[in-house]
């Protein structure tokens, strides 16, 4: 395949996905077909699919945009911050940020998402690539930080902490505050609590108690 077929094939890839996304925005997931797509985008509907199997890789590849915007949006906090409160709180605001425009359909995706047994369920076998690399802007936050753990209970929160961002986003898509205010006070209230509580588990008589913790969360991954 040539350069100019391979940029030409992207392009399309790309404007199916930001069409797709825009109708999911105006319509509603569950209402949004892969005709209407093809349509708004004016490709023929086997080209959408040739791209995309199915809305669930388009999604997919939502996730996979998202993930990729959050992550550049976030390295200017984690090249100058080393506090460990700024740096997790301000990649958690960022995420709102950058999800901002893909609020107004989140409610109706939610749906779907929540459902366990979904491939767009955040913690599918299908969003592991996104949820690998989101874990890892976490792992990132904690370790460039003044922040000093043991290290099992080190090894183990970049997870917890995405699970802290799974969180937020919960609180998030039910929000109607004014630019999602409360959700940003929840992440401001939250982030220093979790701060001290880590903190903590530098006290001897804590200690074993977090290793308790650890075990417990070592128990029950899949």
């Amino acid at each position: 395949m040539t350069d100019s077929a391979t940029a030409k094939g992207e392009q399309t890839r790309e404007l199916i996905l930001s069409t797709a996304l825009r109708l999911f925005r105006e319509q509603g997931y569950g209402k949004t077909t892969m005709r209407a797509i093809a349509n708004e985008a004016g490709v023929s509907v086997g080209n959408a699919y040739y791209y995309y199997g199915s809305k669930d890789h388009l999604m997919q590849a939502y996730y996979d945009l998202l993930q990729d915007q959050h992550r550049e949006a976030v390295e200017p906090i984690l090249v100058t911050e080393k506090a460990f409160v700024p740096r997790l709180a301000g990649v958690l605001r960022t995420w709102l940020d950058v999800s901002a425009p893909y609020h107004e359909f989140a409610g109706t995706f939610f749906k779907t998402a929540a459902d366990p047994r979904s491939p767009l369920s955040p913690f599918s076998e299908e969003s592991r690539p996104a949820r690998d690399a989101s874990v890892e802007i976490f792992r990132r936050v904690i370790d460039g930080s003044d922040l000093k753990l043991a290290a099992d209970l080190k090894a183990e929160l970049p997870e917890l902490l995405w699970l802290l961002q799974m969180g937020v986003v919960l609180f998030w898509v039910h929000d109607q505050s004014e630019d999602v205010r409360r959700s940003r006070a929840l992440i401001d209230r939250a982030v220093p609590l979790v701060d001290r509580l880590l903190r903590l588990t530098r006290i001897p008589g804590v200690r074993g108690v977090t290793t308790d913790i650890v075990g417990l969360i070592n128990s029950i991954k899949p």
